[in-house]
């Protein structure tokens, strides 16, 4: 590890806490209401783990390989993993007892199978719903018009608990365009936890990343994925 690139991952690190802080002041809530979870994908262990060492307590993986090759070196201690990437079904079964929560689940198919392993494994897995916000064909994630259908369906499923939503809105130049998807998701957040469904907690709003996470949080985000912020430039050659 070289120790400039520790440096900037401390000065990062707290430089990304004081804009949650402020944000979440902003906001009418504490730093303590965020969630600062770091998405770790290509970032080797030896760095995520100087990152816990500063008081990073939620990490994120993307991939399924990537995030088995790492496992056994992260810190977990007093960290949570996370799945924050797409999920096929067929690798269910290689995570659901290693991740804390899963933030990407779009499908009852995908439901089923992590309720499925789950079961087998005498284990209850909180996930999250995402939503295709801007109904973006390249993207994953559930239209708005079909997740009260969705999280209905997931909600008689055994062994798997929803905690709230997930998005990743388009990339917009025009701020007011991402406060715009922020804020339809945060109505489709509230609008569900009145409904008050069995086995449905709206306890996590999930959107905001490196470029737009002080927006998200001003606009009731309470849990923002933070890589390129925190680690720097990606690494694709890893």
């Amino acid at each position: 590890m070289t120790e400039r690139l520790l440096n900037n991952i401390e000065y990062n690190y707290k430089t990304i806490c004081e804009n949650i802080a402020k944000a979440a002041q902003r906001s009418g809530r504490k730093y303590e209401d965020i969630t600062f979870l770091a998405a770790t994908k290509t970032v080797e262990a030896e760095y995520i783990n100087y990152a816990i060492s500063l008081g990073l307590n939620h990490i994120g993986e993307n991939r399924v390989q990537e995030l088995l090759s790492k496992y056994e070196s992260y810190d977990l201690e007093n960290t949570k993993l996370h799945m924050i990437g797409h999920l096929q079904t067929n690798k269910v079964r290689q995570i659901v007892d290693k991740v804390d929560m899963i933030e990407s689940v779009d499908s009852l198919k995908l439901a089923k199978e992590i309720s499925l392993q789950s079961e087998k494994r005498n284990i209850s897995t909180d996930v999250l719903i995402e939503v295709n916000i801007g109904g973006e064909e390249s993207k994953s994630g559930i239209s708005p018009d079909e997740l009260d259908e969705l999280i209905c369906q997931i909600s008689e499923l055994p062994a798997i608990k929803v905690q709230g939503l997930m998005t990743i809105p388009p990339i917009c130049e025009n701020k007011q365009k991402i406060f715009g998807y922020f804020e339809n998701m945060r109505k489709l957040f509230i609008d569900i936890s009145s409904k008050k469904i069995d086995n449905i907690s709206m306890n996590v709003l999930s959107m905001g990343m490196s470029d737009d996470y002080v927006e998200a949080i001003e606009s009731g985000a309470t849990l923002v994925r933070i890589g390129s912020a925190l680690f720097g430039a990606r690494n694709y050659n890893i």
